[in-house]
Parts: C-alpha cells; sequence; structure tokens
C-alpha cells in the first residue's frame, strides 16, 4: 500500500487530537471514517490541509503574503512528504447576485467569445455580451435580470410618529443609529404620525435620493448625506451582505420580479439580435448543460472550432459528474453545497496539474446513491491521473471506495482523537470497528404504521414538478427522495403551503453562528445559570458575564490574547491573566455546587445533565441535547466549531417535546456516522409516537428503510426529473423498475450478501 510513498504525520494535538501519528498512501483514495466530532475535521482539515495550505503561503514573498489567507500554525510535530493541497469543501458559494453558473466556471466568458466571432450580424466583441459590463448590461435592472419593488406600506405604521417607531423595518426602530438618520435632520416633526404627513413630506421621509442637508441641526453628523427609506434600504442592505441577517423582513416589503424591460435577459436589445442557428446569447445561457452541449456541436464555423471544443469540455465535465440539468443562466446563490462541491470537482477533472492532495468534505452529501456513483467515477478518475486523494466521509454508499481507511475515535469529543482503525476496506468489513460493525448490516424494513389522514396534492406545476398528483400521509414518517434535483424541495414547498395544521420548519437556512454563539446560548439557558450563581452567592447577575461585569480585565473577556504581526499570521495566546477562563477572579470566586462558571461551561453535556437534574428548565433542554446525540459538547463551546451535521441537530433538538405537529426535515443524516442515524430513528420514533408526523427529504438509505411511507421523485433532475416514479411503503419500491431509490434499496442488501 506504501509502494508509492507516504504523507507521515508526526505527533498531531489540534482540537481533540491525542498525540495521533499516522501515514497516509500517496497516489491512493483515503477515507477518513468516524463518529461526527470524533476528530476527522481536525487532522484532515485543521492539520493536513492547513499545513499544506500555510506552507504554500510561505513561498510568497512577504508583500504578497499579507493580502492571502492566514493559517494558523497546526498543532503537529512534523509532517513529511505533503503535496500541495486542494480543498473541495462544502461551502456554498458567495451570495453574489451576478454570478451565475455560467460566470463562475469560466464558461460565459468562453460563449462570449464564441458569439463575438460567430453571431450574426457582428454587433460587438466579447465585453459587448456581458451582462456584468456596462457595454453589455441593460440599464432598468443594471444586468440582474430582476427589478426588487418595495412596498411603502408595510414599512411605515401611519398611526405613528417616528418617536414611536413609525419606521417598522429591522434596524430602524427608535434610537437606532438608521433611525438618527431622520430623527436627527430636522427635516420632521418627530411626535407627529405618518398619517398626518403631506405628500412632499412623506416623499422626502420615504424617496428622497442622496443629498447634502443645509441648515442642519447640531446632532447631524456634519459628513452625513440623507436619503430617503427605501433608497436607503436598497442601497445598504439588499444585494449586501446584511441582507443575509434579514431575510425574513425583507420578505415582507420586497417583491422581486423580471425586468419588465429585458424580460429577465439582463442584456441590451441591439446584443440579443445577434445570433448562431437561430438562438441569441440569452436563449443559449437559458439552456440546460445538456442541451447546451448539444447546440454547440450543431456549430460548424471553422473559425470558432477551438472555442468550442474548450466549452464543450468544460461542459461535458459538469454532465458527467451528473449536473447535466443545470442551466448556464442559474444562479450560484441558488446552488446547494453539494452542487457547488461537485462542480469544483469537475473542474479539477480538466485541470493538468498532478502529483497534488485532494482534500473532500463528505462528498456524498445531498446526493442519492444513484449521483454518488458519478462521484466515484470523478474520483477514480483523479487518482489515476496521478494524484492523492483525501476523503472525509460517513456514506456506506462512498465508503467502498477507499484503497485505504482510517477511522477517528473511539467516541465524539474529548472521548475521540485517536486513530482505531488503518487499513483496507475489505480489513474494515473483517474488524471489529464501529464502522465496520455497522457497514455489515443489511437494512431491515419496519412493520409501517397507520396514517391519521393524507394531505392531498393535485396537478402540482412547481418548478420542474410536471403536474402531478400525490397523497402525502399525516399521524406517520414519510420519506420524500429522489437524486439531487429531482423536485423534492418543490414537492415540500407544494405541501408547506397546503399546511393548516402547526409545522416545525427545520428545513430552511442555517443557524447563524459567531464565536460568542454556545449551546448554551442557542438553548437559551447561559441567563438560567448565570441566576443560579448570582442567588446562590446573593450577588449580581451581571458578573457572571464574560461580556460584561465578569469579563477578565486582560482580555476583555475572549481567554486570549490576538497580536497582529503585519504580514505574519497574528499570534494568539491565552491570556496570561485568567489562564483562557475569559472571566475577573471576582466571578471566579463565586460557586454553585462547588463549580465556578468557568468549570460549569467547559462541563460536556453529558456530565451537566445530572448536575442540573434538579433545575427542570436547564435540564430538560440538556436531555433533548442527548436525545440527538450531541452530549459530547461542552455547555460553552463555540458553534463555529460544530459540523454541520452536529447544526442540524442543534436545531432539533430546540424543538424536540411538541405533539400534534408536523416536522419538516431536510437530510436530517448530513454529515452523521452510521451510529448517529440509528440514534435519529429511535428519536423519529419517539416523535411519531407522540402523535407528530415527520416529512423528511433524505437520500440514507438506513432512514428511508425505516419510514412508514416513500415518495419518490425522479427519474432524473431537473426538466429530466419532476414526476412520482413510487409512491407505498418502502419495501416495495424494490419492485418498481421505474424508482431510483427502489433499485438502490435491493442493490445495497444484495451487495451485503455478497
Amino acid at each position: 500500500m506504501f509502494e508509492r510513498g507516504a504523507i507521515e504525520i508526526h505527533d498531531a494535538t489540534q482540537n481533540n487530537l491525542k498525540h495521533v501519528s499516522l501515514k497516509i498512501p500517496k497516489y491512493a483514495i483515503t477515507v477518513f471514517a468516524g463518529l461526527s466530532g470524533s476528530g476527522k475535521s481536525s487532522l484532515v482539515f485543521d492539520t493536513i490541509a492547513a499545513t499544506s495550505r500555510r506552507e504554500l503561503n510561505e513561498t510568497f514573498p512577504s508583500f504578497t503574503q499579507q493580502y492571502l489567507p492566514k493559517y494558523g500554525q497546526p498543532h503537529v510535530k512534523q509532517i513529511d512528504h505533503l503535496p500541495v493541497a486542494i480543498v473541495v469543501e462544502q461551502k456554498r458559494i458567495g451570495k453574489n447576485a451576478r454570478s451565475t453558473l455560467a460566470t463562475y466556471t469560466g464558461i460565459y466568458s468562453l460563449i462570449r467569445l464564441l458569439f463575438s466571432r460567430a453571431g450574426k450580424p457582428f454587433v460587438g466583441y466579447s465585453d459587448t455580451f456581458s451582462f456584468n459590463l456596462p457595454q453589455g448590461m441593460y440599464p432598468t435592472c443594471q444586468g440582474l435580470g430582476y427589478v426588487d419593488d418595495i412596498d411603502a406600506k408595510a414599512l411605515i405604521d401611519p398611526n405613528k410618529s417616528l418617536n414611536q417607531g413609525a419606521i417598522t423595518f429591522v434596524s430602524f426602530g427608535p434610537d437606532t443609529w438608521r433611525w438618527r438618520r431622520y430623527a436627527y435632520s430636522g427635516l420632521f416633526d418627530n411626535d407627529k404620525p405618518i398619517k398626518d404627513y403631506s405628500k412632499k413630506q412623506l416623499d422626502l421621509l420615504l424617496y428622497a435620493p442622496q443629498q447634502r442637508l443645509h441648515n442642519a441641526p447640531e446632532k447631524w453628523p456634519r459628513t452625513a448625506l440623507y436619503e430617503g427609506v427605501i433608497p436607503r434600504i436598497r442601497r445598504s442592505i439588499i444585494g449586501k451582505k446584511e441582507a443575509q441577517h434579514h431575510q425574513e423582513a425583507l420578505a415582507k416589503i420586497v417583491t422581486r420580479r423580471p425586468c419588465p424591460d429585458c424580460g429577465g435577459t439582463r442584456l441590451r436589445p441591439e446584443v440579443l439580435t445577434c445570433k448562431i442557428n437561430g438562438r441569441n446569447i440569452a436563449d443559449v445561457l437559458s439552456m440546460d448543460l445538456i442541451s447546451a452541449l448539444k447546440f454547440l456541436h450543431s456549430i460548424q464555423v471553422p473559425l470558432v472550432s477551438d472555442v468550442i471544443r474548450e466549452v464543450a469540455i468544460k461542459i461535458q465535465s459538469l454532465i458527467d459528474i451528473g449536473l447535466g440539468y443545470l442551466t448556464l443562466d442559474r444562479s450560484t446563490e441558488t446552488l446547494s453545497g453539494g452542487e457547488t462541491q461537485r462542480i469544483k470537482i469537475a473542474k479539477f477533472l480538466t485541470s493538468a496539474l498532478v502529483d497534488m492532495v485532494y482534500i473532500l468534505d463528505e462528498p456524498s452529501v445531498g446526493l442519492h446513491p444513484h449521483d454518488i456513483q458519478l462521484i466515484k467515477n470523478a474520483l477514480i478518475n483523479l487518482k489515476n491521473k496521478g494524484n492523492t486523494i483525501i476523503v472525509v466521509e460517513h456514506n456506506p454508499e462512498l465508503i467502498p471506495i477507499a484503497d485505504y481507511v482510517v477511522e477517528i475515535g473511539p467516541k465524539a469529543g474529548r472521548g475521540g482523537g485517536q486513530v482505531t482503525f488503518t487499513g483496507t476496506y475489505q480489513d474494515l468489513l473483517n474488524s471489529d470497528t464501529l464502522t465496520g460493525h455497522y457497514l455489515k448490516q443489511p437494512l431491515t424494513y419496519r412493520q409501517p404504521r397507520s396514517a391519521d389522514s393524507a394531505i392531498s396534492l393535485n396537478h402540482v406545476t412547481t418548478h420542474n414538478l410536471k403536474d402531478v398528483s400525490v397523497k402525502v400521509p399525516l399521524g406517520i414518517e414519510t420519506v420524500i427522495s429522489g437524486v439531487a434535483g429531482s423536485g423534492k424541495s418543490s414537492l415540500v414547498d407544494a405541501l408547506r403551503s397546503k399546511l393548516t395544521v402547526p409545522y416545525i420548519d427545520l428545513a430552511q437556512g442555517a443557524i447563524g453562528t459567531n464565536i460568542r454563539s454556545t449551546p448554551v446560548t442557542y438553548l437559551n439557558i447561559l441567563d438560567d445559570i448565570r441566576k443560579l450563581f448570582a442567588k446562590a452567592n446573593g450577588v449580581g447577575t451581571s458578573l457572571f458575564s464574560y461580556n460584561g461585569k465578569g469579563a477578565c480585565p486582560r482580555c476583555k473577556g475572549k481567554g486570549v490574547t490576538i497580536t497582529n504581526m503585519a504580514f505574519m499570521d497574528p499570534v494568539v495566546q491565552e491570556c496570561e491573566m485568567c489562564h483562557g477562563k475569559r472571566y475577573n477572579d471576582e466571578a471566579l470566586s463565586y460557586k454553585y455546587h462547588g463549580k465556578d462558571i468557568n468549570e460549569v461551561l467547559t462541563m460536556p453535556i453529558e456530565a451537566a445533565i445530572p448536575f442540573f437534574t434538579d433545575v427542570a428548565e436547564i435540564h430538560h433542554k440538556l436531555m433533548n441535547m442527548q436525545k440527538v446525540g450531541l452530549d459530547y459538547l461542552t455547555l460553552g463551546q463555540p458553534l463555529t466549531t460544530l459540523s454541520g451535521g452536529e447544526l442540524q441537530r442543534l436545531k432539533l433538538a430546540v424543538q424536540l417535546n411538541k405533539t400534534g405537529t408536523v416536522y419538516l426535515l431536510d437530510e436530517p443524516t448530513a454529515g452523521l456516522h452510521m451510529k448517529d442515524v440509528a440514534k435519529l430513528l429511535t428519536l423519529f420514533d419517539e416523535l411519531v409516537n407522540a402523535g407528530n408526523t415527520l416529512i423528511i427529504v433524505e437520500h440514507n438509505l438506513e432512514v428511508i428503510s425505516q419510514a412508514d411511507w416513500l415518495i419518490d421523485v425522479g427519474p432524473d433532475a431537473g426538466i429530466y426529473g419532476g414526476q412520482i416514479l413510487f409512491s407505498g411503503i418502502p419495501q416495495a419500491a424494490q419492485n418498481e423498475p421505474a424508482s431510483r431509490t427502489g433499485a438502490a434499496l435491493k442493490a445495497y442488501n444484495q451487495e451485503r450478501q455478497s
């Protein structure tokens, strides 16, 4: 296995790693397995990848280094024979409204060149065909293809004055800095209800463009410009990073519609007169990749044969990895993490670089077993080109691709951080390890429970759904399955609009986390803990806040001191005064049941459960964390250190103990080890038995086999999907030739019997 060399790690102690030393074979596919939180990411991303990126950055001049991403010094003694690492993560592409699949992959530049050389009539060079440049963009929408209408009535409470909070939009309330731009302007009577404003005053409040104020009051900042509420929201919030924090509020006031002048094409009319084989550039951009490839092959113009070959290679690599259903004009902000990762993999497949180490973070996430086969083929091709592949993965459908397997464990959190197995996939199956044990288990089907009633969805045509009708049962567990992009989420959207009973939607976006977010803040029990300390010691609660009175005076409650070192990495050192505890000596002098506030916040949840057994409002929330398998986290652990799977379960923990409710879940097993999946299945049973309905979008075959009902959507993605292939008990799907999920269920057990 190591005859062609190995990456050698010596004494890694990053995060929870316990002096790990390890060899990873070169020019092979190595899969890292183990429980969520066991230390896989600490070793693969925070140690191996970070070291490679750091060493590469140090080859650049110091002037250049100050502009490169900073990677801290990993806690590892030494790594030998380490290639340059290319990390392919699950992160979504940035929220840029101008970014599309075609622009992100470089395909758009080539298509613009194609039309400028072969299109008739000639209207200009390549830049003329760009909706991101003034030469090509339609002026009304500035090349975005849509316009945002803001409803003034939704912004203003006419019965209130400015002092009473007449501007209802978030961040414009009384005494906020945005509110002061109106209240301190001297333009309005701040106690006068909006309904009593003249038309001129109302227009000034709502629509006035940016302008300098003359004879402004003393409170008005000297350099500030006045601007009406609507243009201000349009300029400073919509389309900016801040919009991510105000999505719910924006949805109430903003109506987005195709640009009335360009019809959504983004381009000037004269640009669209230029055509190839009867198609203009907007027509081509609206095509899915499979149709676009056919269009390219239909062009018989020798002058552009090289351009066609180049763009066809890029498009074909995306089709080969299962993304043929995406359109070229698809906005990148609507792509899932899994789709983004596959786009990146496809890009590297056409690269001439070799002798790299490609590091992938759960490439199976969001993928049906049918799609996973395409990922397998892509990774094997990358390896065969002369590269080393390292994959962090839980999915039993993808682990068998491994030439070599490393399992990290034996537990999660503090109980992990050790190498519990190394060897081939066959060695893993023959071992007594946690992963090996679960991989050997065949799927079993439950005795289906009876539904209370059902919601009928009739003639649904949302997005790519093709006039489908199906009944979704209530009172049991239903899984909606199908390949990525087949129409599962569209079906749930249609269902959501039909629900008349209370429902909990766990499918809507990720948790907003920052360095100060922790399990106790998310569970909303930190104040309860501070009150316990205050009551037990007869002092104020603010003393037990490291953001307030209780903060260490040296580090201001951060626990570390950070020294900027110009072009080098900032030096982060444990605070010499509080030794990382964040609190001052006075706060730490007070105890509750023999422990100070720092000792409580560094306690694992499994230890905190008996510690708070007499405090019901804390205890039952911690018990919910145990039910979703997160009891290895500490009470004060930053949520920024949690994986996507851990965050998903954290959201679920907060919503437990509700009955008669519909739970909507979107791939709750993402990032979970098979043991954690088994815990979730137990929890799902408890929820259904308590009178709840579960409707789960899921690819995991274990979850599917244990559901009461299965709705399979497909057969493929985009315009090639959108049909109901099967609706019934999961076991019966094996006998339905059209069902991709049925075929996967059948194949899974056949593999384990062979």
